[in-house]
Order: C-alpha cells, then structure tokens, then sequence
C-alpha cells in the first residue's frame, strides 16, 4: 500500500520551470506543472499541429506540395479531357444511329431504333374531352391565319409524283433575310421571325439526323417521301430525336441564334434537297 500511495504522490507532485538572469539571478519567467498537467499539455499541442497540419493540407493549395498529387492545371486537364471524351462518344454514337437509320430508309424499311410502346397503366376510356374557350378562340385564329393559305391541306406524298404536286408546310412565318443563292454556296432560306417560335416540318417524314455544329448550331434534318430531305438550321432546342416520325407542321425544334459563325440574330436557316440537289425554298412555300 505504501508503494501505490508514493507512485500517487509522485503523480500529483507539482515542477516548477524558470527561466533565471545569469547575471542578476533575478527569476524572469515560471510555470509550474504536475506530471498529469504536463501530459494533457502535450497531447493537447501534439492534437493542434495534427489538426492544424491536415486543415492547410486539405483546405490550402499546399497540398500540392505532396509528391504525386496533381495540381490545379493537371485536375482542370483531366476534367475537360474527360467532358470531351463524353461528347466524342455522343457524337460516335449519333453518327453510327444516324447512318443506321439512313440505311434503313434506303431500303424502304422502318428505322432500326424506332419503336412505340403502348401505355397500359391509364384508363383511357374515362378521358372525357370538354371544349374550353381558349380552345376555341385559338383554333378560330388559326383556321382564320390560315384561310388563304395555299401550302396547307390534306396530301397523299406516296401518290405524288412530281414536285408540283407537293404542298410544303411553312416552317415558320417571318421576314426572309437571306435567300437562296447558288453562286455564294447558300444553300437555303433566312427567315427572321420571332425569337422562340416553333419550328414545323415542311413535309411527313422521318428523322434522319439531330447534332451541334460549331458553324450552324443545332440542326435537325428530315428524310420525306420522294428523295426529299429538309434542313432546319441555327435553333435554340431540338424537340425531335434521331428516328422519329413526324408530320406535316408537327413542332420540331425552337427559333434560335445557335452557332458560332453564318449567325447575327434569332431566325431559322432551312434548306430542301432533291435528289442530292438544293432547291430555292421561296419557289416552294408561301414564308
């Protein structure tokens, strides 16, 4: 017992540290500590320097200091490597659909990646349809903006022979600011209209490509009956995917200023191919 008690007392016994003038003697500084104080000191300051060290390594850009780790440049290159090795494989991926698709209406056939799946979970025979008058008036308006106009009407393109049988849908209404010119390589028409507006297409038919270009923005472009193919360049949203079926006046895509070059303002570039060979829009459609 007399042993514990003297390993407890020695424990408990207070150090006095001074720091003394060797000249005067006089006692400039002192502290005084037990062995348990002077423990929980040091583990307190060997705590702060972990902690302090780990917080300028995680928060400062000293850790890039640690060999081996990349610093900013190196981080910021791996990250757009990898944003463009994405796009690149969007783009592979659209292109291989693309000429897929291309093949398939070649051959007469439906579009490999087209597909209709039936919706089974809603009760359809409990719809019931009520006109409402903002129906009302906005279909008045439209028969109304539309009375006299000679590109509209019902056309069977599997009966047409010839271009002159052809009623092509007004893709969008505006002023034209650019037209055809064949000398220039303009290959289409420049509709300025408002910024926004739908864009419809010229004629039923199926979509045969949907991409970005540095030079004309987002473009989508539709296969039609009869060796056709309209273009619709520089829109702000694509609505259409590589593949569907769309008809007549059916939005495609949303009037924008995309691309970086061929630009000035919102308006649509659109274009008619024939066999491989451009034709003048304005000789067709009433913009």
């Amino acid at each position: 017992m007399a042993k514990n008690d003297k390993k407890k007392q020695n424990w408990r016994d207070k150090y006095r540290f001074s720091v003394i003038n060797d000249t005067t003697f006089e006692e400039v500084w002192r502290v005084r500590l037990t062995q348990y104080n002077a423990f929980l000191l040091i583990t307190f300051l060997v705590l702060f320097i972990i902690g302090a060290t780990t917080s300028l390594i995680a928060f400062t850009n000293l850790r890039e200091f640690i060999p081996g780790y990349p610093d900013v440049t190196i981080r910021r290159n791996i990250l757009m490597s990898a944003i463009r090795l994405d796009s690149l494989d969007r783009e592979l991926a659209l292109r291989d659909k693309y000429f897929a698709n291309l093949n398939a209406i070649i051959s007469g056939k439906t579009p490999t990646d087209f597909y209709s799946v039936q919706d089974t979970t809603g009760n359809y025979k409990a719809i019931s349809f009520n006109n409402i008058p903002e129906d009302s008036e906005l279909r008045a308006k439209v028969e109304n903006e539309e009375r006299y106009n000679l590109t509209l009407g019902p056309s069977s393109p599997e009966s047409v022979t010839s271009l002159a049988g052809l009623h092509f849908f007004p893709p969008v209404k505006g002023i034209i600011s650019g037209r055809f010119d064949m000398r220039t390589k303009h290959f289409g028409t420049d509709i300025v209209t408002k910024p926004k507006s739908p864009v419809s297409a010229a004629l039923d038919g199926t979509v045969i490509f949907t991409g970005w270009t540095m030079e004309t923005g987002f473009v989508i472009e539709l296969q039609h009956p009869n060796n056709i193919v309209s273009v619709y360049k520089h829109n702000a949203n694509l609505l259409k995917e590589t593949g569907d079926l769309v008809r007549a006046g059916e939005p495609i895509s949303i009037v924008g200023d995309s691309g970086e070059m061929y630009t000035s303002g919102p308006h649509l570039h659109f274009e008619i191919w024939y066999k491989g060979s451009p034709l003048d829009p304005e000789k067709h459609i009433l913009f």
